[in-house]
């Protein structure tokens, strides 16, 4: 019975179905709110449309990258404001890499606290996974909660609503994989890569040895039809700049119309 009770008490109220976060963090998130309100965010995905795209652009914009991206920083020269892992495959295998990323803001889920360190750069958040009810939900409440939503971009939205952005310009979510080959190995959802990487802008995202989740458009899909809703209920406005791909929730505008 009490089992019971306290499995609905989580479905209910799912804030206390996350590990918590300290202090620090509470505070540390606190002082995001609205940092940046009124100017336009810019999430940055990882598809391979990125080398398309001069995102040389995006120095001097808020922007928001996420896992691999760090193998881009020597091509574009700056770093993005905020940094973000939510998957524990990318946390264990990249964690040496990601623990030395200075200069960036990293948001990272409080769970995560066992292969990511904290540092000055670090904030971690109270993130709710996979299994909470009514899925979608979209937070509005950062600082206490982030909802998984299929994909780290969903992370990334709700962490753009929280620092004010007025306009989210989504760019390189190209929202399209090809299936694992032959070569790699498939253990239920975890699949080690045993070839170059073709679902993201470098081939060795994740290359061979590298571990991820067999990606599901669909429930990406479900996130971004309620990201849109919320955001849209909140006045701020989605845009895809992405070149090409296959994210139609989001009206589309060319990466080049959106600067003077």
């Amino acid at each position: 019975m009490i089992g019971a009770a306290r499995r609905w008490m989580r479905r209910r109220f799912p804030e206390l179905a996350g590990p918590g976060i300290e202090r620090i963090d509470a505070r540390a998130l606190a002082a995001l709110r609205n940092r940046h309100r009124g100017r336009r965010v810019w999430v940055i995905g990882n598809g391979p449309s990125l080398n398309q795209t001069d995102l040389s652009k995006l120095r001097g914009e808020i922007t928001i990258g996420s896992n691999g991206i760090f193998l881009l920083f020597d091509r574009i020269g700056f770093k993005p404001t905020f940094y973000t892992v939510e998957d524990t495959l990318v946390a264990e295998d990249r964690a040496g890499v990601i623990n030395a990323l200075r200069g960036t803001t990293k948001v990272f889920p409080a769970d995560l606290r066992y292969c990511l360190s904290r540092d000055p750069d670090t904030v971690f958040v109270n993130f709710i996974r996979p299994g909470y009810a009514n899925f979608p939900r979209f937070s509005d409440r950062f600082e206490k909660l982030a909802y998984w939503g299929g994909t780290v971009t969903y992370l990334n939205l709700q962490l753009a609503l929280h620092v004010g952005a007025s306009e989210i310009c989504l760019v390189g979510v190209d929202h399209s994989y090809q299936v694992h080959t032959a070569q790699d190995r498939k253990e239920g959802s975890v699949i080690t890569s045993g070839t170059a990487d073709a679902n993201h802008f470098h081939p060795d995202y994740f290359g061979p040895g590298f571990r991820y989740h067999d990606p599901r458009v669909d429930r990406m899909e479900q996130g971004y039809v309620e990201a849109k809703r919320f955001l849209d209920s909140k006045g701020c406005r989605v845009v895809n700049a992405t070149a090409g791909g296959r994210l139609e929730v989001f009206p589309r505008i060319r990466y080049e119309e959106l600067f003077p």
